[in-house]
C-alpha cells in the first residue's frame, strides 16, 4: 500500500470509529440526533479525538468544549442536550 493509500484508510478508519461514537453517545442515556452527529464529527474529532473510543468522554468533552463548537453543532447540541432533559423529566 503507498502512503497515500494508508494515509486514506487510516483518516477513513478515524472518521468512522468518530462517527460510530457519536452513534453510541451516552452520558445517562443520551443520544445525540442523526443531525447532530452529521454536524459535531468534525469537531468531535477536532476537540475530542483523545477520547476516541470512549463515548462518554468524548460527551463530556464535547459539552466541556461548548464555547469551542462550530455554531451549527452547538446549536444541535444544545437542542438535543435539552430535549434529553426534557425528557427525563417527564419521564420522572
Amino acid at each position: 500500500m503507498t502512503k497515500l493509500s494508508t494515509g486514506m484508510v487510516r483518516r477513513a478508519a478515524i472518521t468512522t470509529a468518530c462517527a460510530v461514537s457519536f452513534c453510541a453517545l451516552s452520558t445517562a442515556s443520551f443520544a445525540f440526533s442523526a443531525e447532530a452527529q452529521q454536524m459535531c464529527t468534525g469537531d468531535a474529532m477536532r476537540l475530542c479525538g483523545s477520547e476516541i473510543p470512549n463515548v462518554s468522554k468524548i460527551t463530556t468533552c464535547m459539552i466541556r468544549q461548548r464555547t469551542s463548537l462550530s455554531s451549527g453543532c452547538r446549536t444541535v447540541l444544545d437542542r438535543d442536550l435539552a430535549a434529553q432533559q426534557g425528557a427525563r423529566v417527564a419521564a420522572k
